[in-house]
């Protein structure tokens, strides 16, 4: 049987085991078919509908508050369980204080076992048109005439039409209203339909040199043909583009076009970097180009939408995203969410405050604007886990908290949870998973298809272990799979039996697997497999006292590439690196304890990349160890008891199983074995329904 084939079966049987041993039963239902003036007991209407459950999450949740004042929870809490069926929101479900459970008697609201529940942040639209106006078909490309239809937004049963703004620019986390058709997102008009263009030349309004390289912040540059010239009626023109560096998307406003210069100027605030001949962008938000099935446009002017429906419209779903978020939390604790789909929302879905034991587990997450849950400072205890995340204009899971002061975890999670297709809106620095604060733990989770990180970490003490890592960084470079940067105090991560494979970067140029920027320090990268990583495996960017240790790596680029660029072209970063360590109190307790190679760094060469090492590696392919050194770091880097140039005896290297046989020379060096077999996704009944994917050989044995 294969390992897939037997994952499937697994997962299918603990399915069924956790169905037959019934959860715990619901206290109240929600149904849409329900009735709030019900008493919301009943999982269906009775036969003379005088009885039923509720109709939304709001009565439920309120029907809770009472009960609380009245008497005490019950001792095992309260469920909610919502029926099968679509949930239309008009607003965001909003938890507080009030609607706190107990850490032993907690709140759930949860999916009925088997039934898909969709909570759903925008409406779904019907009354499509065909478009009849004379001159909305001139502007229209004439491949779409006759096919595109519209729809007027202020049919719609809302109050409140402030959504259609101008929310796709800049440096907004929005792109604003979205439509979405067969539960996929469509294309907001735009050229070209695949790919980007190139800034033909710029125009030297304000020069700019960064790091040897010219450009202009100038705002204004000259573009190619004259595609350009069919805008000309267009008044809320936006353009996308990498407009210096190849790690740097932006979207920004058009002021104006000058079809007979061949001109773009854009609207000001112009890029932080400024613009570059040869940079790429595409241009959208364009009528005109409204010439294949899939996009659409909204006249923000008259609120009309128009769409190119890819399919005939009666055979799925077309939905708008209208709020902002589907549900917030704001110092609401002991919560559980479980089993939901969350969609169509124009930011986060699950925007979580402070609270403690919040719990998001077995929900899918698609189809918004944002991210997909953020947990906020001042909570503790709480995490995403089992969750589907896909669709998502930014990343998926932002857990911030704990005291770094006093080095206080907030035990924050994102544990056996598959993202995947994120940062379709923002393209770069929006990872799958971003954790910053203190002691938070990243575990078992499956991250691919995204064009910039996987993972991002600030702060200190968390653990980043058992993850898979793949097809990522798709449209950058210099960039990251796991990314951390410029600070000596940001220490303690722990960066563990992940796997870290095919990452090829932007055109192939290259990216890395683990990078760590810019004079980051105290980080351990141990026991992880690098395959395929085409750039850098790891980089170690000038840091103290990263410690490489017992990692495995195969036909990448550079295994470790390693610099001291505090003591070259970085050294103007001292006094950013200073007042970052002067932020945190380095000296004292526990501060000293936990970092003893921290109290004394500025009298000892900081800017040098001292306490570092690589140890205990194997290496197949790629540079050679000392290729990989930069020659004014290798006095700081301690190298020892690697293998390289010996072949260490893999089970099945051609097939990506890189256990190491029994006769392995790297075993008879005291190399750990590597655990593959909990790579990767687990099986759990807190797992989105659907069979976990297995990318890891060895895993069954």
């Amino acid at each position: 049987m294969c390992r897939t084939m037997f994952w499937i079966l697994s997962y299918a049987l603990l399915q069924c085991s956790a169905a037959f041993a019934e959860p715990a039963p619901a206290n109240f239902f929600v149904a849409p078919n329900g009735n709030d003036a019900w008493s919301g007991k009943l999982p269906a209407p009775n036969d003379k509908h005088t009885n039923g459950p509720f109709a939304t999450l709001e009565r439920a949740r309120d029907e809770i508050r009472r009960l609380k004042k009245a008497a005490a929870l019950p001792i095992d809490g309260i469920v909610v369980e919502l029926r099968a069926g679509m949930y239309e929101l008009n607003k965001p479900f909003a938890l507080t204080q009030e609607d706190s459970g107990t850490a032993t008697a907690p709140i759930t609201y949860r999916a009925h076992v088997g039934d898909e529940v969709r909570l759903a942040g925008g409406p779904t639209l019907t009354q499509f048109q065909p478009v009849t106006d004379a001159a909305t078909l001139q502007r229209l490309d004439a491949s779409a005439r006759g096919k595109v239809v519209q729809l007027d937004l202020h049919t719609l049963k809302t109050k409140d039409l402030s959504p259609l703004k101008e929310g796709i620019g800049g440096t907004k986390a929005d792109p604003g209203v979205e439509l979405f058709f067969a539960e996929e997102p469509m294309t907001l008009a735009r050229w070209p339909n695949e790919g980007y263009v190139q800034i033909k030349d710029t125009v030297t309004i304000e020069p700019v040199d960064i790091r040897g390289t010219k450009g202009d912040r100038g705002g204004q540059f000259f573009y190619q043909g004259d595609r350009a010239s069919r805008w000309a009626g267009e008044n809320n023109v936006w353009l996308h583009g990498y407009w210096f560096w190849d790690w740097s998307d932006e979207r920004l406003k058009v002021q104006s076009i000058d079809t007979t210069k061949s001109t773009i100027t854009m609207a000001s605030p112009h890029h932080r970097y400024g613009y570059r001949k040869g940079q790429p962008y595409y241009a959208l938000n364009v009528l005109a180009e409204l010439d294949r099935p899939g996009e659409w446009y909204i006249d923000r002017t008259t609120a009309v939408l128009y769409f190119w429906p890819p399919a005939v419209l009666q055979t799925a779903r077309a939905q708008l995203s209208w709020l902002a978020n589907i549900v917030t939390m704001d110092n609401a604790s002991h919560i559980r969410l479980h089993g939901l789909t969350f969609e169509a929302a124009q930011q986060t879905a699950l925007e979580i405050g402070a609270g403690t034991d919040v719990r998001i587990s077995a929900c899918t997450i698609r189809n918004v604007g944002g991210d997909g849950v953020s947990i906020g400072h001042g909570a503790t205890d709480s995490g995403v886990a089992g969750c589907d995340m896909y669709n998502l204009g930014d990343g998926g899971i932002q857990l911030k908290g704990g005291d770094r002061k006093t080095l206080t975890s907030a035990k924050l999670y994102a544990d056996n949870n598959h993202i995947h297709h994120y940062g379709r809106w923002n393209l770069t620095y929006k990872p799958a998973i971003s954790v910053d604060g203190v002691g938070a733990r990243v575990s078992h989770n499956l991250i691919h298809d995204a064009p910039h990180q996987a993972l991002a970490f600030r702060g200190n003490d968390h653990v980043i272990e058992f993850n898979e890592i793949f097809a990522v960084c798709q449209q950058s470079n210099d960039a990251g799979a796991v990314y951390g940067m410029r600070d000596w105090s940001m220490r303690g991560t722990v960066i563990r039996n992940n796997y870290l494979h095919d990452i090829s970067g932007l055109d192939g140029k290259g990216a890395v697997g683990v990078y760590l920027d810019d004079m980051l320090s105290g980080i351990l990268v141990e026991g992880n497999i690098f395959w395929k990583v085409q750039r850098m495996a790891v980089q170690l960017g000038g840091g103290r006292d990263d410690i490489v240790r017992n990692n495995i790596f195969i036909d990448s680029g550079s295994a470790v590439a390693t610099d001291a660029r505090g003591l070259d072209w970085a050294k103007g970063s001292f006094d950013t690196m200073k007042k970052s360590l002067e932020a945190v109190p380095y000296q004292q307790s526990p501060w000293r304890e936990r970092y003893p190679n921290l109290p004394n760094i500025l009298a000892d060469q900081p800017m040098a990349p001292k306490g570092s090492a690589i140890v205990g590696n194997i290496f197949v392919g790629g540079k050679t160890i000392v290729d990989m050194i930069a020659s004014n770091a290798r006095p700081f880097i301690k190298v020892e008891g690697n293998l390289e140039g010996e072949d260490p005896l893999f089970v099945d290297p051609d097939h990506g199983d890189f256990r190491l046989k029994p006769s392995s020379p790297a075993l008879k060096r005291g190399f750990p074995p590597i655990p593959v077999e909990r790579i990767g996704l687990y099986l759990s009944v807190d797992r989105a329904v659907g069979a976990v994917e297995i990318h890891v050989p060895g895993r069954v044995k």
